[in-house]
């Protein structure tokens, strides 16, 4: 009997991870476009929400009869669209995070009409989370055809790194917030191989959005003008009190889900929600509207312009939006919403103690309320140090993380599980 022929010898590492690179950067530049193509429909759509019609009509951009108006017919209109279309636009937002299993492909045309709706109707969110998810899902269904045998995980890796590189307008951000999720599913293998494909898909998205887009997080602040001893008490005084303000809200969440799930259609708690968010529009003004990117860079533009007051107001407004939006029904992220609300804490706090210099108290008040919202710590650092020119901020956000984060550490997380209980 002739001797068995040897087993094909298993590929190296090397061998596999350049199997990955074209994959990868496909499925970054892919993500990217994704993602810009359904921020650019959403800007066509508010101006006409927000500039076209009410100009016709004869009525204030931003009065407070169109923000309520707009604001409850957005609901409407979304809780139609998720009532009927295939699959209702994916699970319950509440119950969703930023990466999650791909969904099925059929429920993508539902949950991109709504995004696009709900940015352009003002709602208090962002575009990371269903965007991300869009993508996952494609990535994998598209992936899946091409090499049948691979698997979910990287499909799911390339297409989150690719978004979120696009998103913030860098792979950083991207392999933070990944190799936080591969250490805590003890994914095995040196770190740096399981981020190797991920950090190209996110170079790869990056790079496409700062292309086409010119994406920018520097809210030009006037310039920190260097540590002193007390900064390091303004600095952990106020991403704290910024992380209670955020775990306030954190524990809002499953009482405000529970009660707009006691009316139990999707068109009546869209359509109570966005009243909500309109009426809350009325309260902290026009900038606590829509998901706040845009919106926190007029803020700081005039960092003299509001009264310690009125930033606190705006503050605890814009994260009581946030909280009605994503347990109402409203598709879409908590990052963007949560810096609005750092931001404007942080200028609430020089406008107190107006020694604090402004790009120490508003990266230090992201900081907290970011570590509460997403209990990320290297996204929540590189996000608040991303907001000022300069690194020598840095070394106080570090020293600032740790009584924040030791407030935040163990509680409750701002998403659900499915049966409504809070995730810890």
């Amino acid at each position: 009997m002739a001797p068995d022929s040897p087993a094909p010898a298993e590929p190296g590492p090397l061998h596999r991870l350049l199997l990955l690179v074209v994959p990868a950067l496909v499925v970054g530049v892919a993500s990217a476009l994704v993602l810009l193509g359904v921020s650019l429909l959403a800007e066509r759509l508010q101006d006409v929400l927000w500039k076209t019609l009410p100009d016709a009509f004869s009525v204030g951009r931003y009065s407070s009869l169109w923000m309520i108006v707009m604001l409850t017919a957005t609901g409407l209109a979304i809780g139609l669209v998720v009532r009927s279309v295939p699959g209702h636009a994916g699970p319950d937002p509440a119950t969703t995070g930023l990466v999650d299993p791909p969904m099925p492909p059929g429920v993508l045309p539902g949950l991109l009409a709504v995004t696009v709706l709900a940015l352009a109707g003002g709602v208090s969110l962002g575009p990371e989370n269903p965007i991300t998810a869009t993508n996952i899902a494609l990535a994998f269904w598209l992936g899946r055809r091409a090499a049948p045998d691979s698997s979910a995980e990287l499909w799911t890796l390339l297409a989150s790194a690719g978004t979120i590189g696009a998103l913030f307008g860098t792979p950083v951000a991207a392999a933070l917030i990944l190799s936080e999720s591969l250490a805590a599913a003890g994914a095995p293998g040196p770190l740096w191989d399981r981020l190797f494909a991920p950090l190209a898909a996110g170079a790869a998205g990056a790079l496409t959005m700062s292309l086409l887009a010119h994406p920018s997080f520097d809210l030009s602040l006037p310039p920190y003008p260097g540590p002193h001893w007390g900064d390091l008490l303004s600095s952990a005084a106020i991403a704290s009190a910024a992380a209670l303000l955020g775990l306030a809200a954190v524990y809002a969440f499953p009482y405000a889900h529970r009660a707009f799930r006691t009316l139990r259609h999707p068109v009546p708690m869209l359509t109570a929600g966005g009243l909500a968010l309109g009426l809350l529009g009325t309260l902290g003004g026009h900038l606590t509207l829509f998901k706040g990117l845009d919106e926190v860079k007029e803020l700081t533009a005039h960092p003299d312009g509001w009264s310690a007051g009125q930033f606190a107001v705006m503050a605890v407004v814009k994260a009581a939006a946030l909280v009605t939006a994503a347990t109402c029904g409203f598709r879409g992220g908590r990052i963007f919403p949560a810096i609005f609300v750092g931001v404007a804490l942080g200028l609430c706090a020089h406008a107190l103690v107006d020694s604090v210099p402004p790009a120490l108290a508003v990266p230090s008040a992201v900081l907290g309320m970011l570590l509460a919202v997403t209990r990320q710590g290297w996204l929540s650092l590189f996000t608040a140090a991303v907001l000022v020119s300069g690194v020598s901020v840095l070394p106080l956000l570090c020293v600032a993380s740790l009584p924040a984060w030791l407030l935040v550490t163990g509680r409750p997380q701002m998403q659900l599980r499915p049966d409504g209980t809070p995730l810890r």
